[in-house]
């Protein structure tokens, strides 16, 4: 049962094989056997998986239907659950246990997804390995001496472990398609304003998206169907008809315009992903696709951009946690001031306290406008050579990432080396455009993510172009040893 995608749950539960309650029963006894080697899970909600699963097959047994009801699912831990602990992978929040749903766990809740437990992270979504996290680092199923990405490794360790089909997950500079890449999953990060963040505990609100992680386009195709569409409560969301995912995945290939940067392949890319992405492209050929050299000249300036506005943003959205209202509260504060200092100094791990302090620098009255005005500049220029770039092709192709997965522990004294990881990966978020890592190939045994870039909410392209790849190639189905 734990090597079934979503789509096959699916037909499993709607033919009867299987109930939802047997399905989760097999999975929850996969999760305690298995997670103690990965470290993928910080909470396992045995109970609530249980009553959901019931309540599934009671929605089926009186004639209901619908992709994910009773499919198994788990949620990275930034996402709120009532009643249910949401830590944010960060000491601050160890205790906190939220009083609401965050709409996307209520929306996939109402189409029956059951949900397993909430996956581990780096610390408030901050990282590229799942090493800062409270918790101690996830570990990648394909080496266990390797990381798995971040910041959603959890999310992505489980799935590529099989302990469950699918994740949600969320992405700031590639925390979705970089894990995807590192564990051989399909990952995709929306067009920002398509997936609700209301009740997803914000690092950086201008760039963070919620998305799915699967091991298919067509299983993300289905998780993206519950996650998306517009929410009042969130002031970013926009007001866009959700498509049919499922349907646009049969799409012919013929004639499709991809767009292969040529700044893509620079010095800093390993030439053997180099070569599995020439790979792809003449694989995407074979099924049509017309292939076209492009520019995007001010990609060079992303990660000094990016590594200015998401720490400034972050500054002041963790400023709410000050051990007063909630969270981690140090002992015997002698005043409000010590309350603060030391609440926050405890409670935050060393990476978030670098970037709430380089957010507050870049932030202060005499830096300003040198800072994080200069690279919200640098952002539009980004934006528009994304803009001039879809006028010429369809899809952009490329790296998901420069390099394999590394040896846990190898960046860990050199950040600037992690963050120059997400070099392919950031100018989709400062641009606001849809993403989608897919399975491409191997590097030493470890895995390798081929990127599709496209349009403002054309993520039925992403998905389509993944899914015929998919058809045509087995990258996607290799389990790693032992799970």
């Amino acid at each position: 049962m734990h090597h079934m995608t979503l789509a096959e749950i699916a037909r499993g539960l709607a033919d009867k094989k299987f109930s939802s309650e047997e399905l989760t029963q097999v999975l929850l006894a996969r999760i305690a056997q298995l997670n103690p080697q990965i470290n993928s899970f910080i909470s396992v909600t045995e109970e609530l998986a249980l009553s959901q699963a019931k309540a599934a097959d009671a929605r089926r047994a009186n004639g209901e239907s619908g992709a994910l009801l009773g499919a198994p699912i788990a949620h990275k831990d930034l996402f709120c659950t009532q009643g249910i602990r949401t830590s944010c992978g960060s000491k601050m929040l160890d205790n906190f246990k939220a009083p609401y749903d965050a709409t996307v766990v209520a929306k996939l809740a109402a189409a029956g997804a059951v949900t397993l437990g909430k996956t581990n992270m780096d610390e408030f979504a901050m990282g590229s390995a799942n090493e800062s996290s409270y918790y101690g680092a996830v570990k990648n199923p394909w080496n266990l001496e390797h990381v798995p990405g971040g910041s959603s490794g959890g999310s992505a360790a489980a799935v590529a472990a099989r302990l469950l089909p699918a994740a949600t997950a969320t992405d700031t500079g590639g925390s979705i398609r970089q894990p995807a890449a590192f564990t051989n999953l399909t990952g995709l990060k929306p067009t920002y304003g398509r997936v609700s963040r209301w009740g997803m505990i914000a690092y950086a609100s201008s760039l963070d998206q919620g998305g799915p992680l699967a091991r298919t386009a067509e299983d993300c195709a289905i998780l993206l169907q519950g996650m998306a569409g517009f929410d009042p409560n969130d002031s970013t969301s926009i007001d866009e008809p959700v498509p049919d995912y499922s349907a646009s995945l049969s799409g012919s290939l013929q004639g499709l315009r991809i767009g292969v940067p040529k700044e893509y392949f620079s010095a800093g890319l390993d030439p053997r992903i180099a070569e599995l992405v020439h790979n792809s492209v003449k694989e995407l050929e074979k099924l049509g696709a017309v292939i076209k050299e492009i520019s995007l000249p001010n990609m060079q300036h992303a990660i000094p951009a990016y590594y200015v506005i998401a720490p400034a943003e972050a500054s002041s959205n963790l400023s709410r946690f000050d051990g007063v209202r909630f969270g981690y509260r140090c002992e015997n504060p002698e005043n409000l001031i010590d309350l603060y200092k030391r609440s926050r100094g405890e409670g935050f791990g060393a990476e978030v306290q670098r970037r709430i302090m380089v957010g507050a620098y870049a932030l202060s009255a005499g830096y300003y406008d040198a800072y994080y005005l200069k690279a919200q500049k640098i952002r539009r220029l980004v934006k528009n050579d994304f803009m001039a770039a879809f006028n010429e092709v369809d899809i952009i192709l490329g790296p998901t990432t420069p390099n394999p997965a590394w040896k846990l522990g190898a960046k860990n004294s050199d950040p600037v080396a992690e963050y120059l990881e997400d070099v392919y990966t950031i100018t989709a978020n400062l641009a606001g455009l849809p993403g989608l890592s897919m399975p491409a190939g191997f590097v030493d045994g470890l895995p390798v993510g081929v990127q599709l870039l496209a349009p403002y909410f054309q993520e039925g392209r992403l998905l389509n172009v993944a899914h015929q790849y998919q058809l045509n190639t087995d990258w996607h189905t290799r389990t790693p040893t032992g799970f």
